[in-house]
């Protein structure tokens, strides 16, 4: 009961139904009387009036004043006409057909909404009141409300009232009807339980998911039951009748196979641009070289990653450098994530969990690469029982096992990938390539402990190693290794923590064995160790927020030579160790403005410090870096400041809702990299070089703009993307022709910093579901870089712009599955791609007596086109739940139509002519089974 004292005179008291059975209540002192007493007459007209300009209109006619809430009035109209009418009776009609009451007193009216106000006690508060038979369930009374609830978030929905509550009613049983539906798919659900929490009324869903219950005047407190479901619990307030239709979710046992899929719709109402999930179970039916499932290989086919050629190692994401993505595993850098020169990616696909790209929209977390972040997760291990799956290819061997540690609580899942390609190479009748080798393996271990509902703890090792020597003196290895340790803290539902500390490691190292003479060994490693904290709080429904700090040291020996063998006359030499140290800290805002418009507002600062121990030249102004323009050589003490850069990184996106299933999207990026990939190939290479920033290098720099419109046709599970972005690049790193990159203790003398530009369109069609699936994308884009410079020995094509290496206009991918029955599927891969840029020779001259080779422009030619067609047959297991095991065979063709595609052309004097020379990887049609299982 609650009281409010409006004027000296009058007091009201408010009864809510659990008061107006209570035997004691206060008693009324006094009482205007709203039918004897200043009730005067007015005449009006309303036509479709919203009703809160209705209620100003009859304040004016009247000497009466309202109050009210005007939420409770949004949304309703009124039609109708008055002539000489009573205030009551106006009153009365325009709040008919509404859940509102009104109270008079003097020239006060207040507007109640699902409440009375008693001016006299209400019969029957001091004796039980007999026992009335509830009515037919053919009443005519109106329905006043209709509601939906659903038990996909909570199995307790939230209170309902039902009709209107109204003074001395004289009906006490009203009737309750509506659908039960299944929440997943929205179809009706039969044979559902409806009834009161005591049983004492009930009802039962027809066919249809109909149901009618007869219910008492009042709360009621009503509950669902049925097999396979989970229980719905609902409190409803009836006074009068009316429908309620409920949703109840499907309460299945997790499968032990995990799919990672992203929520329906979220491609058109998230706030990101760029951004894509790929699925890891349903890559298994892509057809790839040599029958191995690649994630990393299936992101390629998507629009805006693009790679060098076939076989290339390293992506190239809307205009980008390979060295500009960030790759994660874990939280952790993976600096090489290839094998086998770039035929496979360095991640186990049956220990992945999910792969999120970002080309667009970039997390403010997130830091430290131009172009892109592939956030590679690892997903959790089997807590209820043993599980695993493994392959066995023409190559490669795969097997992952998932061992329950603390039932319920704790796990650990493990994975290991090798090839036997060494037997391969060694049977083959090529005598050139019997002493060749071409080896990998890769191994990832995970633990995850719950300790309780509000602290999660994880561990994860990774480590991969490669070994080479293809028909060469010179043997190369390199290899991965990474540890994250993570803690994820819940402070409360609203806010939540995670603290990580990882650690990547990236090697390689060349055995060159020729000439005694000259036999030696050459070594490169990268290492880096990051901690940083990552903090989210729900301010309210319109504000989340996210913030965090994070610090990264970089260690680099940029390499190391030395005599391999007793009788080498190799000298050893080692360049200086590079340092670094990468801060940031970051804030971002999910900022939900309206239903329509919704902004993902964020900024990140960060700073780089490059740190000795180290010497740097200074060079002389307006001449080029040489060893002859050197002016001065500094030198810095352990942990001393070489040079600081740093600045914001905006992030902003924002999307607005056109309709339910149609959205348009628009964002802005700014991204600093302080790190750089040295590389004189086309591709990047296992023996490339990572340089941090220092005195003479700057820091690259990108601004990104995009806008996109995306649509979804719900009936046919199809989702329409088409975007289009701007990016300007300053201070990309490159180099000058004949660069000795390698062991080069001045290397900035044969760099030349300069600008990119990329800009593109972006289209995307998918289909999830049905028989046929797949999606289709293509898009246009462009790539140029400018080195412009005052001096002409740092001047490429006179300053202008020209094409990168990656630098494909077109693109289109076609990637399908046909499933014919649940057992047996085709799928197909078609892929097309603009020839790459060349440097072709158009001239000869003679200098010094000799014939010379005139070039053109750099990149100013192209080599012929790339297309392929891949094809594969899929055939499940039976689907007996009790076996030994379920397996999976995918028989594949790889480059079916036998299309000779070039993967670089290169030139040759030979006798005083120019020779073209063209190589490809894979010029035949090249078959494949594997064979995969799970237990």
């Amino acid at each position: 009961m609650v009281v409010q004292q409006l004027t000296n005179k009058h007091t009201i008291v408010f009864f809510s139904m659990k008061n107006t059975i209570l035997g004691f209540l206060f008693f009324l002192i006094s009482i205007s009387s709203v039918l004897g007493q200043n009730n005067p007459e007015i005449s009006v007209v309303f036509n479709n009036t919203p009703l809160k300009e209705a209620i100003l209109q009859v304040e004016e006619l009247s000497d009466f004043h309202f109050f009210f809430e005007e939420e409770w009035l949004v949304n309703q109209f009124v039609t109708e006409r008055f002539d000489n009418k009573k205030l009551f009776e106006v009153l009365s009609e325009i709040f008919e057909e509404t859940t509102l009451n009104f109270y008079i007193s003097d020239n006060t009216i207040v507007l109640l909404n699902n409440s009375i106000v008693y001016s006299t006690l209400p019969s029957g508060i001091f004796y039980e009141e007999e026992k009335v038979t509830p009515p037919s369930e053919t009443t005519n009374a109106p329905i006043f409300r209709e509601e939906f609830v659903s038990s996909e978030a909570s199995h307790k929905g939230k209170l309902v009232t039902i009709g209107k509550q109204k003074p001395n009613t004289e009906n006490k049983f009203f009737t309750l009807s509506g659908r039960i539906l299944n929440f997943r798919d929205n179809t009706p659900v039969p044979n559902v339980a409806v009834s009161t929490t005591d049983r004492s009324r009930y009802a039962v869903t027809d066919e249809n998911g109909f149901y009618s219950i007869t219910l008492p005047y009042g709360l009621n407190k009503l509950e669902t039951n049925i097999l396979g479901f989970s229980q719905l619990y609902q409190d409803v307030i009836m006074y009068g009748n009316g429908s309620l239709n409920l949703s109840v979710a499907e309460n299945t046992e997790t499968l032990d196979e995990v799919v990672v899929a992203s929520k329906r719709d979220a491609n058109v109402r998230d706030a990101v641009m760029g951004a894509t999930t790929i699925n890891i179970e349903e890559i298994k039916t892509i057809p790839l070289v040599l029958g191995e499932r690649d994630i990393l290989k299936v992101a390629t086919t998507l629009p805006g990653i693009k790679t060098a050629g076939e076989g290339a190692s390293g992506f190239n994401v809307r205009g980008g450098r390979a060295d500009q993505n960030l790759i994660l595993l874990d939280d952790a850098v993976i600096y090489n994530p290839s094998h086998f020169l770039g035929f496979f990616s360095a991640v186990n696909p049956f220990t992945t969990g999910s792969l999120e790209v970002y080309k667009a929209s970039i997390p403010a977390e997130y830091g430290g690469r131009l172009s892109s972040v592939f956030d590679i997760e690892t997903k959790p291990g089997n807590t209820e029982k043993v599980a695993g799956e493994g392959s066995i290819g023409p190559i490669t061997a795969n097997l992952s096992i998932e061992v329950p540690v603390v039932e319920d609580k704790a796990s650990v899942i493990a994975g290991v990938r090798a090839t036997y390609s060494d037997y391969i190479l060694k049977s083959l009748d090529e005598e050139s390539l019997k002493n060749s080798e071409a080896s990998f393996y890769d191994a990832i271990v995970k633990y995850k402990h719950a300790f309780d509902k509000d602290n999660t703890v994880q561990g994860t090792f990774y480590y991969s190693k490669d070994r080479f020597s293809i028909t060469s003196d010179s043997v190369f290895g390199y290899s991965n290794r990474l540890v994250s340790l993570k803690w994820d803290h819940r402070f409360s539902d609203k806010s939540r923590a995670d603290l990580i500390f990882v650690n990547s490691q990236y090697e390689y190292d060349i055995e060159y064995e020729a000439d005694a003479n000259e036999n030696f060994e050459f070594g490169y490693k990268l290492n880096e160790s990051q901690l940083k904290l990552n903090l989210n709080y729900a301010l309210s429904k319109k504000h989340k927020l996210s913030y965090g700090i994070s610090s990264k040291l970089y260690g680099i020996d940029p390499g190391n030579v030395s005599p391999l063998g007793d009788n080498s006359s190799v000298e050893s030499k080692e360049i200086q160790r590079e340092r670094g140290l990468e801060s940031a800290i970051y804030f971002a805002d999910l900022f939900e403005v309206s239903d329509k418009l919704l902004l993902d507002l964020g900024i990140r600062f960060s700073m780089f410090s490059a740190m000795g121990e180290a010497t740097q030249n200074v060079y002389e102004d307006g001449k080029p870096k040489s060893e002859s323009t050197i002016t001065e050589v500094r030198t810095y003490g352990k942990n001393e400041t070489i040079k600081t850069y740093g600045g914001p990184e905006y992030r902003f996106s924002a999307r607005y809702l056109l309709g339910n299933d149609y959205s348009i999207k628009a964002g802005f990026n700014r991204t600093i990299q302080y790190l750089h990939l040295l590389s004189t190939n086309t591709t990047m290479s296992p023996t490339d070089i990572w340089k941090l920033s220092d005195l003479n290098i700057e820091p690259q720099r990108a601004d990104q703009y995009s806008i996109g419109v995306f649509k979804n046709v719900i009936d046919q599970d199809l989702e329409f993307s088409v975007e289009g972005y701007y990016k300007r690049m300053n201070d990309l790193l490159d180099y000058k022709i004949g660069a000795q990159l390698i062991l080069n203790e001045d290397l900035e003398t044969e760099l030349l910093q300069g600008n990119g530009k990329a800009y593109g369109v972006e289209f995307l069609v998918k289909k999830t579901k049905g028989r046929l699936n797949g999606y289709f994308g293509y898009s246009y884009s462009r790539a140029m870089i400018q080195l412009d410079s005052e001096l002409n020995e740092e001047r490429v094509n006179n300053g202008e712009y020209f094409a990168s290496n990656y630098d494909k206009p077109h693109d289109f991918s076609l990637v399908t599955n046909y499933r014919l029955t649940k057992r047996y599927s085709f799928s197909a891969n078609f892929t097309y791609q603009t020839g790459r840029p060349v440097t072709y020779p158009i001239g000869n001259f003679v200098f010094a007596g000799e014939e010379q080779v005139l070039y053109s422009d750099r990149n100013q030619f192209r080599i012929p086109d790339y297309y392929r067609l891949d094809l594969g047959f899929n055939i499940e297991g039976n689907h007996k739940k009790e076996k030994l095991a379920h397996s999976f065979i995918n028989i594949s063709v790889y480059n079916v139509l036998g299309r000779n595609n070039p993967y670089s052309v290169f030139f040759v004097n030979e006798e005083g002519k120019i020779q073209a020379y063209q190589t490809s990887i894979f010029s035949i049609p090249v078959p494949t089974i594997t064979y995969n299982f799970k237990f």
